[in-house]
């Protein structure tokens, strides 16, 4: 093997050891005395590193610097790729079990008819009742500026009809053309 493929396949292989993840590995591990947990969950003491990599080749495992902030350094003797693997598989698991809230919106104007009203207000139950919350925004165009604090009163009916299944998180507020509030789910 020539020079220039030695030093290639070095880079690889250091590339490799230090892109795997953010914990430190095998050789990686520098410091002079680490705390030693073995295969089966047992302490084994504080030792060298060297002795602990030793320990580990001896296993055909690899030593994991998995406490790095503790005095000294906590390293166990583990199957660094299944350990990977499972650690993988409870984020994937944590992730499927959070609820994520978006938020809707319901858009209305300042001359809405009693029925459609209630057809936005039973979009917004169906919403709340999903989990998500809710933005109502009252818009306004033209001359119906004019007449911004006459039509207040909608959204305060809006979330009176609704309080029984919805709280009001964020109160009724003025931005630019439109008055937006937002109601969230009861619990």
């Amino acid at each position: 093997m020539d020079s220039l493929s030695t030093i290639f396949l070095c880079k690889i292989l250091f590339w490799r050891c230090t892109t795997i993840s953010e914990l430190m590995i095998n050789e990686q591990i520098r410091d002079k005395e680490i705390r030693l947990i073995g295969e089966n969950g047992e302490q084994l003491g504080i030792m060298s590193a060297r002795e602990a990599m030793r320990l580990a080749e001896e296993a055909e495992l690899d030593l994991v610097k998995i406490a790095p902030t503790a005095k000294p350094p906590v390293c166990k003797i583990i199957d660094y790729g299944k350990y990977r693997y499972e650690m993988a598989r409870k984020e994937k698991e944590a992730r499927k079990k959070q609820k994520v809230v978006e938020l809707k919106e319901i858009r209305l104007s300042p001359n809405i008819d009693s029925n459609d009203l209630n057809t936005k207000m039973n979009a917004a139950k169906k919403f709340l009742s999903k989990g998500d919350k809710v933005k109502i925004t009252l818009r306004f165009r033209g001359r119906e500026m004019a007449h911004m604090n006459a039509s207040k009163h909608i959204l305060d009916d809006f979330a009176e009809s609704l309080a029984e299944v919805a709280v009001v998180e964020k109160a009724p507020k003025v931005e630019g053309r439109s008055i937006s509030m937002v109601l969230a789910e009861k619990k």
